[in-house]
C-alpha cells in the first residue's frame, strides 16, 4: 500500500513555516535537516517537523497541501497545534 505525507516544518523560533508532500517522510525531513531539502528550507534553517498527516492517494495529499498553502498563517498554526500544541520536533517519532 502506498503512503504519502503532507508535512509542515519550521525553524528554531517557529517564525517561518514550510509545507510539503512526500512519499517518504523520514527521508525528506532528514534532507531538510541536513540542508539538502530545498533552497528555501536551507536559507531559512527549516529543520523542525511540527505536523504531518498520512494519505493513501497522492492526489489527496496534493489537494491537502494546496489547501494548507492557500490558508492563512493562523490556520496553519491551528492545524499544527491540533496535534502538536508544544511545537515539538516530531522527527524523533516519525510514522513508519
Amino acid at each position: 500500500m502506498n503512503q504519502y505525507w503532507l508535512y509542515i516544518m519550521t525553524n528554531k523560533n517557529n517564525t517561518t513555516l514550510y509545507t510539503g508532500v512526500t512519499n517518504n517522510l523520514q527521508r525528506r525531513v532528514w534532507e531538510h535537516k541536513n540542508g539538502t531539502g530545498s533552497k528555501f528550507t536551507s536559507k531559512y534553517k527549516i529543520t523542525k517537523l511540527v505536523f504531518y498527516e498520512s494519505f493513501t492517494r497522492i492526489y489527496d495529499a496534493i489537494a491537502a497541501e494546496k489547501q494548507v498553502k492557500a490558508g492563512s498563517r493562523a490556520r496553519k498554526i491551528t492545524l499544527i497545534e491540533s496535534i502538536n500544541p508544544e511545537w515539538r520536533d516530531l522527527y524523533e517519532n516519525p510514522p513508519k
